[in-house]
């Protein structure tokens, strides 16, 4: 059992310690604190608050006391056993403190503090290295997703429908029917898209949106856009005697 302890840079006892080698409840010793005639700053530089944990995990009030806070707690506490047990703190407190000016100990303590820090550190450095292994893994496994993601969903030269269809003068829907009837594009369940002979020509690509259905699921939605090459086989394909790009601007 140790009646002393280091804590933040100081020996201390406790309330609890003084409640058990004392014989007294450990609320009583908190109301003698409590009820100390002592000066207020004698009080906070001597009783620091501080908890523990009960055996159910409740957290409950106690005291840290300096040797200093101790003597004047107990001066009241009279009977051969107080005596007994005042001494028996007191030569605990003066071996500690004189313990704390060996040069042995004080250089035993900064090495075992040292080794603690020294573990932490390498600990924290461990962890920061496995979220580093983590996120490249991570990184190298979304790399497909990022560049299909930058190439082709958010492509700067893909056109809807839409747009190219007010190039031409029509609406969206007019168009879509006109590249149907031409046998350039059919339509499935969900989008149009295009006959055998036109694929892999580079005149399509494909953009897929992520959304939540009403239920809260995850859910996509596929839809077809124009790349610049799909753009100009339309004004081609509507316009015969199209010939180059700057004819598109031109038109608008």
């Amino acid at each position: 059992m140790n009646l002393v302890e280091s804590k933040n840079g100081r020996e201390v006892t406790t309330s609890l310690m003084v409640a058990e080698v004392f014989g007294k409840s450990h609320g009583k010793v908190i109301r003698d604190i409590k009820n100390l005639t002592c000066s207020k700053e004698f009080g906070e530089a001597n009783f620091g608050s501080s908890s523990y944990s009960t055996k159910q995990g409740k957290e409950l009030p106690m005291y840290e006391i300096t040797k200093d806070g101790f003597s004047f707690l107990v001066m009241g506490y009279t009977g051969e056993k107080a005596s007994e047990f005042k001494e028996m703190f007191i030569s605990e407190f003066n071996k500690r403190e004189a313990m704390l000016k060996n040069d042995d100990y004080i250089v035993s303590r900064a090495l075992t503090i040292l080794e603690k820090r020294t573990l932490a550190l390498e600990a924290r450095l461990q962890q920061k290295d496995e979220q580093i292994k983590l996120q490249e893994h991570v990184i190298v496994e979304q790399a497909p997703k990022v560049e299909y993601h930058d190439k082709v969903l958010q492509s700067t030269t893909s056109y809807n429908t839409t747009t190219i269809a007010k190039e031409l003068g029509m609406s969206a829907v007019a168009l879509n029917q006109k590249l149907r009837d031409m046998k350039i594009i059919f339509r499935t369940e969900d989008h149009w898209v295009l006959y055998h002979q036109y694929q892999n020509k580079g005149y399509t690509e494909t953009r897929t949106a992520h959304f939540k259905g009403s239920n809260g699921d995850e859910r996509t939605s596929i839809s077809t856009v124009w790349t610049e090459n799909g753009r100009e086989f339309i004004h081609k394909k509507l316009n015969p005697k199209f010939s180059r790009p700057s004819e598109i601007r031109a038109s608008l």
